[in-house]
């Protein structure tokens, strides 16, 4: 794959998480109309910050730092980043108005147990799809600098401030 049709890739990528900030801003409103209290809300643009450094990251190793495409890892970690977008598209769907990239929760609201959320086991399946996504996307072309990286900030920010916010808040909801 050369760098140009990855740089497509990870553009098509960010493309698809534009949409989801708009799905996102969508359900955000209907919860906050519904009475919906936000937590948590400093974090956010950390977030939105780390997400998008993932992608720029992506393509500048590459670019700058010429990074090669070496089939043997990048075929696997294509399949590994697709398979996460799929993951990625169950979540949203089985948490259906209930999701978005905030922490919103909707006061006497029922807790989802459908789709990844059926098992008990797999705290946070959303958190798992990015996380493991962080690490595929830009091993797709061998950008480990960024994949390492990306790894440690999404760790300290999910550990640290994301899921604790987030235990929190649904602690709130109906089981």
């Amino acid at each position: 794959m050369s760098a140009a049709l990855y740089a497509v890739f990870v553009l098509a990528t960010g493309v698809e998480r534009l949409i989801e900030l708009v799905i996102s801003k969508r359900h955000a409103a209907a919860a906050l109309a519904r009475g919906g209290v936000e937590h948590g809300r400093a974090h956010f643009p950390w977030m939105v910050a780390l997400h998008t450094g993932l992608l720029v990251g992506s393509v500048a190793e590459v670019l700058l730092l010429e990074r090669p495409f070496v089939g043997a890892l990048g075929w696997p970690m294509l399949v590994v980043a697709l398979l996460c977008q799929g993951g990625r598209y169950w979540v949203i769907a089985s948490l259906g108005e209930q999701w978005n990239t905030r922490v919103i929760v909707i006061p006497g609201a029922s807790r989802v147990r459908r789709g990844p959320y059926r098992f008990a086991w797999l705290r946070h399946p959303n958190y798992w799809i990015v996380a493991i996504e962080g690490v595929a996307l830009p091993l797709v072309h061998s950008a480990w600098i960024t994949a390492v990286v990306f790894t440690i900030l999404n760790a300290v920010l999910l550990l640290g401030v994301r899921i604790p916010v987030e235990n929190r808040a649904l602690a709130a909801l109906r089981s």
